[in-house]
């Protein structure tokens, strides 16, 4: 699978309906909830036509209708559902030019909100994924998502709609919206918990291992995080934004009873980047211990040797003076003194070698 990078904000004309993510083969699927307290409908297949209509629908006005699509590459549908439901045309450019940054936006009778998550990991992946998913979210409790491929985000979601579990059919389209983000958000921390694991076998590792793969793993990671924490910034500045509008009524979508909701997401976007900020200082500190290490171990290395040479420097300076070839050199003639010279380097060497051990140089 293609792992997908920040890239340079492709120049997308305004109010131009082009596709920049890099799904462009994921099936276009849409679905549609409506549901209040008393009761819930939920459908699978849905049309354009029959997301309009059950907008539209007086009888239903106080009844929440979530419409998810799954597949952006579909420029005409994507188009049409923007037409049909009255949206501005400059917002669903945004919606379909996914290499914009994280944001909100207050529209009056709508509120626009882009956001890059990370998607949920298979099993053995060791490499980031993304997708930008955008909601949209209007006046008449109708909230529209948009995702740029299927993944299982918001199962629990529709789990608890399904069953009336917990207080999400009592409420309106804020607190959909504020369930969706805090899905996003907890698989932040699902992945960067997976990162925290590798670090910490990276570590024990770091303690036995000096060769060079070490660092080459270390930069791997201190790679996501940076990208993880690239994703993560611009939310919570988003975040920060709906947390402190509560009183001046800034975005008029969303009641001033569901403030408190953001502002706990906002608290749970800065304890991702204390993690992220955490996970990076931690392996700073694996490539300042593997890097100490190596050059202990390298001085370990010069000691030995310097120790060898200062041992072997008297052994050679004899089978110098004696490896001379002058003629007039009584030693040379003497019945043992081969025997004596190689006895003096052997007093030698042991001398030198119990003085390094009371210095406790080796």
């Amino acid at each position: 699978m293609r792992r997908i990078k920040y890239r340079k904000v492709r120049k997308v004309q305004p109010y131009g309906y082009e596709y920049t993510g890099a799904y462009t083969t994921v099936p276009v699927e849409m679905q549609l909830f409506t549901y209040d307290e008393e009761h819930c409908e939920e459908d699978n297949k849905v049309s354009v036509d029959k997301l309009v209509k059950a907008k539209n629908n007086t009888s239903k006005s106080d009844s929440v209708k979530w419409f998810n699509i799954h597949g952006l590459h579909d420029t005409e549908l994507i188009k049409e559902v923007g037409s049909r439901l009255e949206l501005d045309g400059f917002v669903m450019g945004d919606i379909l030019n996914t290499s914009q940054r994280t944001r909100i936006e207050d529209l009056g009778e709508m509120l626009f909100f882009s956001v890059k998550s990370i998607l949920p990991q298979e099993e053995g992946e060791d490499f980031i994924q993304t997708e930008q998913i955008s909601f949209v979210m209007l006046r008449d409790n109708t909230i529209i998502s948009f995702q740029e491929k299927k993944s299982d985000y918001f199962s629990h979601i529709r789990e608890r709609i399904r069953s009336n579990i917990g207080i999400i059919r009592k409420r309106k389209t804020d607190y959909l919206l504020y369930m969706m983000l805090d899905a996003i958000i907890e698989n932040f921390f699902i992945t960067i918990e997976k990162y925290e694991e590798r670090i910490e076998k990276l570590t024990i590792e770091a303690k036995t291992n000096y060769k060079a793969d070490i660092i080459t793993k270390v930069e791997k990671i201190r790679e996501d995080l940076n990208y993880l924490k690239r994703a993560i910034s611009p939310l919570k500045e988003a975040l920060y934004n709906l947390r402190n509008v509560e009183e001046d009524a800034e975005f008029q979508v969303i009641n001033k009873s569901s403030y408190a909701f953001f502002a706990r997401l906002h608290h749970k976007s800065m304890e991702l980047l204390d993690q992220v900020e955490y996970d990076l200082n931690s392996l700073e500190s694996i490539s300042n211990f593997h890097y100490s290490a190596q050059g202990q171990r390298m001085n370990e290395i010069m000691k030995t040797l310097t120790i060898y040479s200062v041992i072997f420097m008297p052994i050679t300076f004899i089978v110098g003076v004696y490896g001379m070839n002058f003629e007039n050199m009584p030693e040379l003639h003497t019945q043992y003194g081969y025997y004596v010279a190689l006895g003096a380097m052997a007093v030698i060497t042991i001398i030198m070698v119990i003085y390094f051990k009371v210095k406790d140089w080796f």
